[in-house]
């Protein structure tokens, strides 16, 4: 069951946990737009996977303006609150660089992170942020340069249709999104899990997708050269959302990282395939 942590500032976080509530704890960063709803096939010998629905998302509060480098403290707060002496931490897609933020600035408690299909900082040198991107994420990028008053709209309708649609439909409404391991791949049970992610997410509203696409375009508040903590890259080249150029300029400039970059898989496929072994990375270094 999903529970409520406190923050200092009077928000709330809403929390969720798979596995072993004794195991080492893992923080996972959801997707944009997402939930830290957790899947099944993520349950990990030893590991105590503890997610939590960001600013905005599900059921936690919103922090309008937020830049990437305020979930430090919200996490800080959920490992308070949680009595975590040592944890690692992991990012799926819009989840990566919130990943690598407390990689730069969380206290000593955190031992390593890992960035799965993270995007790489707006604007940063050697890399082309759209290039490879699909079309739907390319307009949707477009309408995030022009502001929150061109956005918004543009979200509500979106977040319209993913509510609308079912399980079995998803593939349907993501297709702008996705390549071809990505569209064969989202069925069946995966689908039903990002189905009922989503619509946790964006249960309450957009303003968490929202939020999570205005910060990844303005300065992040680190550089990921700063970070010295163990970190793993991980990367499909069939990937429509993140494209491979994201995995090899983070691999490139994320001092002494591990990289896993594989071009059989793409987004999604990576959510289905190599999430355990992702966890037991972590846990090396626990």
């Amino acid at each position: 069951m999903p529970h409520t942590v406190q923050l200092p500032d009077g928000r709330t976080l809403e929390a969720h946990e798979l596995g072993d509530p004794d195991g080492f704890p893992v923080v996972y960063h959801h997707g944009t737009p997402g939930s830290g709803t957790l899947y099944e096939r993520w349950r990990t010998p030893g590991v105590r996977l503890i997610a939590y629905d960001r600013a905005g998302y599900g059921g936690s509060s919103r922090k309008p303006g937020r830049a990437v480098a305020d979930v430090v403290a919200d996490v800080t707060a959920l490992a308070d609150a949680l009595g975590l002496e040592r944890f690692a931490t992991w990012g799926l897609s819009g989840g990566g660089p919130h990943a690598l933020a407390c990689a730069a600035l969380l206290d000593e408690r955190l031992v390593a992170a890992a960035s799965v299909a993270g995007v790489g900082p707006w604007g940063a040198e050697d890399l082309d942020w759209l290039e490879g991107m699909g079309e739907g994420n390319r307009k949707e990028f477009d309408l995030v340069l022009a502001g929150e008053e061109a956005l918004r709209p543009a979200l509500d309708d979106e977040r319209t249709g993913l509510l609308g649609v079912t399980a079995d439909g998803l593939r349907e409404a993501m297709a702008p999104h996705l390549g071809d391991a990505d569209r064969n791949a989202l069925t069946g049970e995966l689908a039903a899990y990002f189905h009922g992610n989503m619509q946790h997410g964006l249960g309450n509203g957009v303003d968490g997708w929202l939020d999570d696409n205005l910060a990844f375009v303005q300065p992040w508040g680190f550089d990921v050269s700063s970070i010295e903590r163990p970190v793993l890259v991980v990367q499909g080249g069939d990937d429509l959302m993140v494209p491979k150029g994201h995995g090899l300029w983070l691999a490139a400039n994320v001092r002494g990282c591990e990289t896993r970059i594989d071009d059989a898989e793409g987004h999604l496929t990576l959510v289905q395939s190599l999430v355990p072994e992702i966890n037991e990375w972590l846990l090396s270094h626990s």
